[in-house]
């Protein structure tokens, strides 16, 4: 199939996110020979404000906002996100349309000083991130920590580090990867050290309902595997009603016909966690990762309600 105009593919104009759109776009192109593009850059409020946190300007969704103005619109015909940028529901008239094979999910430790882990820290090193699911891990295992905010794509965020604004940090290694940065970090974390955000390493396609040429233009990258455990995990957030301001990780691992679903819930101190594990068959990876949700807000209960909403 083929349109008889460019494909407008709209993203964010960070140095990820048109690294991330070019791969996008290159895959597209692959599977429809001939197919002329046009990148159409979307400027939105998480780019512009830097020096809070997202939980206190609105959430992950000003990632999506004005991208998702821009489909409404008919401005782009398509969006290229980030999963784990993605809401848990999207507003009415817009699917994700393909979900691409996901890259390594895994966090990257950084540091200005050669520690090549949060052991080599010494007590009352600051780590900068404005993620509640790091900061929680990283003062879970190393209370004596400290957590200072640190907001910026990749390159800001390595460049306040190299300028002391913090002992060490933590990124996607997935994003140093499309960057080709990987070399930058001191080490990669297992998962067992630190659970990753939902759908992280993810890339996502989204659009309008009604587009089925558009849609079908993107069918043939799509990832079944990557679409099954993404359901799983989004279904465990979506339980939990997760949002920025919940620190949250979960990750699901597919094998055969087989899925297995870690998520875990924490108070934003650190202080308190709560673990889930599941497992089941993969046509029931969005029931899975429901029932883990639930079960995480059985485990916490009152406390859940006290402090992670």
């Amino acid at each position: 199939m083929s349109l008889s105009r460019p494909l407008r593919i709209g993203t964010r104009g960070s140095p990820m996110a048109l690294a991330q759109t070019g791969m996008v776009r290159d895959r597209i192109v692959a599977a429809n020979p001939g197919l002329e593009t046009e990148i159409v850059v979307v400027s939105t409020v998480a780019d512009r404000i830097l020096d809070r946190p997202l939980s206190e300007i609105g959430g992950k969704g000003l990632f999506t906002k004005e991208l998702e103005q821009a489909l409404f619109a008919n401005e782009v015909d398509v969006a290229v996100h980030s999963m784990k940028d993605v809401e848990t529901w999207l507003p009415d008239g817009l699917v994700i349309a393909c979900i691409l094979e996901r890259d390594d999910p895994r966090d990257a430790f950084l540091a200005a000083n050669g520690a090549n882990g949060f052991a080599d820290l010494p007590a009352g090193a600051r780590v900068g991130t404005s993620s509640l699911r790091r900061g929680a891990q990283v003062l879970m295992r190393r209370p004596d920590l400290r957590i200072v905010p640190l907001r910026g794509n990749a390159n800001t965020r390595m460049r306040k580090l190299e300028a002391g604004e913090c002992d060490a940090t933590l990124l996607a290694l997935a994003g140093l990867q499309r960057l080709g940065m990987e070399d930058v970090a001191r080490s990669v974390l297992s998962v067992e050290d630190m659970l990753p955000a939902v759908a992280q390493g993810a890339l996502g396609i989204e659009t309008r309902a009604g587009d089925d040429d558009i849609r079908a233009l993107l069918q043939p990258i799509a990832c079944a595997k990557t679409t099954t455990a993404l359901d799983a995990e989004r279904g465990l957030l979506a339980e939990l009603d997760g949002s920025c301001r919940t620190p949250i990780a979960a990750l699901a691992r597919i094998d055969g016909d087989r899925l297995s679903l870690d998520g875990l819930l924490f108070l934003r101190d650190g202080s308190r966690h709560w673990a889930v594990s599941r497992e089941g068959s993969v046509s029931d990876a969005a029931a899975i990762g429901r029932e883990a949700g639930a079960e995480l807000k059985r485990a916490a209960g009152e406390t859940y309600a006290r402090h992670l909403q």
